[in-house]
């Protein structure tokens, strides 16, 4: 089986067709090296996808905040948040804390 047997296949005259070289040649080109490769174009979508999901944290976020803000605009619900978030307390008062067993034992476990 020499060159000339192989130079008679069809495809081996389909594959040394300059079109078929230059498309190619074109496509390898455009897929790894070109500055606007389709990697690149991959891995931009990519960042496009996880901002986006970001993005749509952060605007439920948002709404969770705009929520407590206007509860805290009544004045009880502005005390009772002082009260459980802060300890804050009126003058005259005593604030005594209630810890159940069980939270002890996480609280210690989360300490290890």
């Amino acid at each position: 089986m020499g060159l000339k047997s192989i130079k008679k296949k069809k495809w081996f005259r389909i594959l040394t067709n300059m079109y078929v070289l230059v498309l190619t040649v074109f496509v390898i080109w455009m897929v790894f090296f070109d500055q606007n490769s389709l990697l690149i174009h991959l891995e931009l979508k990519r960042q496009i996808d996880k901002l986006e999901k970001t993005q749509q944290f952060l605007k439920e976020e948002i709404e969770k905040d705009k929520k407590i803000i206007e509860q805290l605009s009544d004045p009880k619900q502005l005390e009772k948040f002082a009260r459980e978030q802060y300890y804050l307390k009126k003058k005259n008062e005593e604030i005594y804390l209630i810890e159940y067993e069980d939270s002890l034992k996480l609280q210690e476990q989360e300490d290890k």
